[in-house]
C-alpha cells in the first residue's frame, strides 16, 4: 500500500505550499469564473466562485435565440452576455475550443455564435482562457472522450448540485471547472506573461 493517501485536484490546496510571513494574513485565492459554451442556438453559461475552500456554483443556465436570420441571433447572444456579465461581474472567462465541423457552414456559425459571446464577456477586461473539449472533460471526469451525461453527472457532484443540470449548462460549467483546476496549477508554477495585447490562454490538445 502507497505511503501517500490519493486525494482528489478539488481537495489540493496549493496556497498551503506557500510560506506565510509572521503577522500578515495569507490572502485567499478568490476567482468568480463565467464559462461559455457557445452555440449559434443556444449558449451555455456557467458562473462558479472558487477559492482556498474550494467551487460555489453561482448561477448556470442557456441563452436561446430563435430567428432564420444569423445576424439578429448574433445580436442576441451578445446582449445576453452582456447582461450577464453586469450582473455578475465575472473576474476570468473560460470558453471551449471550436472544434473542426464536417459543415463548414455548421463551423462559421459557430465560430461567429463564439465570437460574439466571448465580445461581450471582455468587455470588463476579464482575461479569457480558451480549452479544448478533451482537456474540459478530461478535467472533470478523468477521461477525455466522457459521454454528456458523464460530465453532467460529474460537474452535480462537484459543485454539490441538488439535480443534474442541463446538457448546455452542464458544459458551460465544466468549462469553469476545467478552468478553477488549471489555475489551482497555475498557482504552484505561474505561466509567463505575454508581452501586452489581448491573449487567449490554452490548454489541452485538439
Amino acid at each position: 500500500m502507497s505511503r501517500y493517501a490519493s486525494r482528489a485536484w478539488r481537495a489540493f490546496r496549493p496556497e498551503a505550499l506557500a510560506p506565510r510571513p509572521v503577522g500578515v494574513a495569507r490572502p485567499a485565492a478568490a476567482c468568480r469564473i463565467l464559462g461559455l459554451d457557445p452555440g449559434s442556438r443556444r449558449t451555455g453559461y456557467g458562473i462558479i466562485d472558487c477559492g482556498a475552500g474550494g467551487e460555489r456554483h453561482v448561477a448556470s443556465g442557456h441563452i436561446a435565440v430563435g430567428g432564420s436570420s444569423l445576424a439578429p441571433r448574433l445580436r442576441a447572444i451578445f446582449d445576453a452576455v452582456a447582461a450577464l456579465v453586469e450582473e455578475h461581474r465575472p473576474d476570468e472567462i473560460a470558453i471551449e475550443r471550436v472544434f473542426v465541423h464536417l459543415n463548414p457552414d455548421s463551423a462559421l456559425k459557430l465560430g461567429q455564435a463564439r465570437g460574439a459571446a466571448l465580445c461581450a464577456a471582455l468587455r470588463h477586461g476579464a482575461p479569457a482562457h480558451e480549452y479544448a473539449p478533451r482537456a474540459i472533460k478530461l478535467a472533470v471526469t478523468g477521461y477525455g472522450a466522457a459521454e454528456k451525461a458523464q460530465v453532467a453527472q460529474m460537474v452535480m457532484t462537484l459543485l454539490e448540485l441538488p439535480r443534474r443540470p442541463a446538457a448546455d449548462a452542464a458544459d458551460a460549467l465544466a468549462v469553469a471547472l476545467c478552468h478553477a483546476q488549471s489555475r489551482r496549477l497555475a498557482l504552484i508554477a505561474p505561466p509567463a506573461r505575454a508581452a501586452g495585447g489581448v491573449r487567449i490562454a490554452r490548454s489541452g490538445g485538439a
